[in-house]
């Protein structure tokens, strides 16, 4: 940027009224302006709420722009007499028993599980599968309204500590803490300002590594730039002021570092890393060596290097050096990329992840976006498949080089997580546990098809919806997506959805570019000035829904959240008569101004940086915020964030709700609806939960002019 000038909005910020519409029986709330004006690349770009972006716990004036929007939103969706029931519904098919695949910790397993409609799921500790559970962990007792959430676990190698981190209202911060798993005694040790990271111990159980950001000035927890990562050794027993320095950089302080010990408790391996995409730097140090520092062993960010076992200095990866869908490679981190030796090598289909089990290695793969998983011994021959019981997805085989079993899960839209138990040895399938639900699976179709985007690139899609309704072009239909950051989005199963079915609605699910459906070069297709890509895939998955008459523009709803918010600003932004309703959520929906808060640095891999002329021309061509235009009929739009959410600041949120009230010119609602003590989406109550499902489903009866089907 070369320069900005600001008009300071007044210091009380007095909040008029818009009429929504000619007619119409409610108002939206009168947002000031300020004349902002940014120059990037000589080019002028008005930013009139800028101060929308300001923290909503320090600044009154926004406080009260969120108290007054969500006033008007709450009455209109309160005046839906469908809501209620919507509700009630989704509170009967969420009261049911929900299972973790267990985990083998030293002597015994570990499992979470909620028992309906608990707020947070309760960690569990047994003996033996058979033997009778009892509670480790319970984070419904950290809040009265459930707002403090369990977001991370690390045991002790002989299981005696367990470390575990908690997240107040949504937020990314995490608060680490220490118990005597074998008494339940609480230690005195805390450890906090750690976000997305890794704790993990070293094998005498009397400390562990971790990584952690500098303690945020006053008032910027949840808005500064998350810089200067640094990794540390924590004694038990000692406060935090006295942790030892592992490893830090200042020269570069948007690297990320991430740490872990390997399995036979040699090496620390620190995985280095400055965006979201998979290209890491590999630092190891010799534990036997103290005194040693970490050693680089991968010194470029040029590929994946994903640690997935070793035998002494002998390591197993997953990598995509020469091969852009995945393969698995052995390499002497004495010696470094030259002795990289390939053990499985690349397939037709992306190698989604891999890992060490059994003394096997578990290769996950997705075909045309269903799970594929090969165990091949170490030298990489082929041992066998499993098979899976139809569209879905299926994914664990966690466990330890030693382990003789493991546990998987499988689900889809109409079939409810089911836990298997898997022999390594006979590779023998015992259904474990499964989840009963009340609804009936078989009353749906779930079925995968292919349509052709713009480009003439074939997209695949997942369409569910009952077995009785007709294809006459007028159902509700629900298209979801996400399309970025390399992430797959496979068949699994939520209640929500159910609901959603169960009421008449169709639901689908597009693979767009951008994701990891296809590997890298499916990622790559849609990243940065490719963007686009995504958004045309988006579009197209609308187009084939009208076209085979599943539903037309007045009876389809697009949904996405955080980079899926984005991608529904985006495309509700290019072709508003294409839709009836936008469910952005979360979104990143200011794209000339992400990369400046919390984590939105990591994002430039995905979307590139305003910072850079090409780039940033490609960026505001799209930017959902800056392409809002005065005079246009918007579809109906329910715009969903949190106060806390410090990943996708609510500022975006705030922002392009304002500008779409401000040049929406038709009779649909368009609304904001902020939610108190929540994040970005983990780690969010039950009752929360419920309620923001029934809001956006009576939002959809409404505007959709649905008539749901009660049985």
């Amino acid at each position: 940027m070369i320069f900005s000038f600001q008009r300071a909005v007044s210091a009380v910020l007095v909040l008029g009224f818009i009429p929504l519409a000619l007619g119409a029986p409610f108002e939206y709330p009168r947002t000031p302006k300020v004349e902002q004006i940014d120059e990037y690349h000589g080019v002028p770009v008005a930013d009139p709420y800028r101060w929308l972006e300001n923290d909503v716990r320090e600044d009154q004036r926004v406080a009260e722009w969120v108290a007054a929007q969500n006033r008007v939103t709450s009455a209109f969706l309160e005046s839906i007499p469908e809501r209620d029931r919507i509700q009630a519904r989704l509170t009967e098919l969420l009261d049911y028993e929900r299972y973790s695949s267990p985990s083998k910790i030293a002597d015994f397993y570990v499992f979470s599980k909620n028992d309906g409609l608990q707020n947070q799921s309760v960690l569990y500790i047994q003996d033996s599968l058979d033997s009778e559970p009892r509670v480790l962990i319970d984070p419904n007792t950290w809040s009265e309204d459930g707002t403090i959430a369990l977001a991370g676990l690390s045991f002790s190698e002989n299981g005696d500590y367990v470390a575990f981190g908690r997240s107040e209202a949504g937020s990314d911060w995490r608060k680490w803490n220490v118990m005597n798993v074998r008494t339940g005694e609480m230690l005195p040790d805390e450890i906090r300002w750690m976000k997305w990271g890794r704790l993990s111990w070293t094998h005498d159980g009397i400390g562990f590594f971790y990584n952690r950001f500098p303690e945020p000035e006053p008032g910027q927890e949840f808005q500064s730039l998350n810089l200067n990562s640094s990794i540390w050794y924590h004694r038990l027993g000692t406060p935090q002021s006295e942790d030892i320095l592992v490893y830090e950089n200042r020269d570069q302080p948007e690297w990320g570092f991430f740490p872990f010990v390997t399995e036979d408790g040699r090496f620390l391996v620190i995985y280095v890393s400055k965006g979201t995409d998979r290209r890491n730097m590999l630092l190891v140090k010799d534990l036997a060596q103290p005194y040693a520092y970490p050693r680089t062993v991968i010194g470029a960010f040029e590929n994946e290097w994903s640690v997935i076992g070793n035998d002494g200095t002998i390591f197993y990866l997953k990598t995509d050096l020469d091969a852009p869908r995945g393969r698995v490679v052995s390499m002497d981190i004495r010696k470094g990329p030259s002795s990289v030796r390939e053990i499985i090598a690349q397939q037709e289909q992306p190698l989604n992840s891999a890992g060490i089990t059994g003394n096997m290695i578990v290769a996950q793969y997705l075909k045309d976006v269903l799970p594929l998983v090969r165990l091949h011994r170490m030298d990489g021959s082929v041992v066998r498949e499993v098979s899976f019981p139809g569209i879905g997805s299926g994914g664990g085989f966690g466990g330890r080089r030693a382990d003789t079993e493991t546990f998987y899960s499988f689900s889809s839209f109409n079939r409810p997580p089911s836990i298997y138990r898997y022999d390594m040895i006979t590779g023998e399938s015992t259904l474990f546990r499964t989840a009963e639900v009340d609804f009936d699976p078989d009353d749906y179709i779930v079925k995968q098809v292919f349509y052709t985007s713009k480009d003439g690139t074939r997209v695949p899609m997942f369409i569910t919806h009952r077995k009785d309704i007709e294809l006459d072009g007028t159902n509700p239909t629900l298209l979801y997506a996400y399309g970025g950051f390399g992430i797959s989005l496979t068949p699994s199963f939520s209640v929500s959805r159910i609901a959603w079915l169960e009421m008449g609605g169709v639901y689908a699910v597009a693979n767009l570019r951008g994701g990891g459906e296809y590997g890298l070069d499916w990622h790559n297709a849609a990243k940065r000035e490719n963007r686009q890509n995504a958004f045309d895939d988006f579009i197209a998955a609308a187009e084939y829904l009208i076209d085979n008459r599943y539903t037309k523009p007045a009876r389809l709803a697009i949904q996405g959240g955080s980079n899926g918010g984005l991608l529904v600003g985006a495309v509700m932004t290019q072709r508003p008569e294409l839709f009836g309703a936008a469910l952005p959520a979360v979104g990143v929906m200011d794209m000339l101004r992400f990369h400046l808060f919390t984590a939105g640095r990591y994002w430039v891999d995905d979307y590139g940086s305003s910072d850079d002329s090409e780039q940033f021309r490609a960026l505001l061509a799209y930017s959902p915020y800056h392409n809002l235009r005065k005079g246009v009929s918007y579809p109906a739009t329910l715009v969903t964030t949190a106060d806390t959410d410090d990943r996708v600041v609510p500022g975006h949120s705030f922002k392009f709700a304002a500008r779409l009230q401000e040049c929406h010119a038709g009779d649909a609602p368009v609304l904001i609806r902020v939610e108190t003590r929540a994040g970005h989406g983990a780690g969010k109550p039950i009752a929360k939960v419920i309620e923001e499902a029934a809001d956006i489903y009576a939002f959809l009866v409404r505007t959709l002019d649905m008539t749901p089907r009660w049985e």
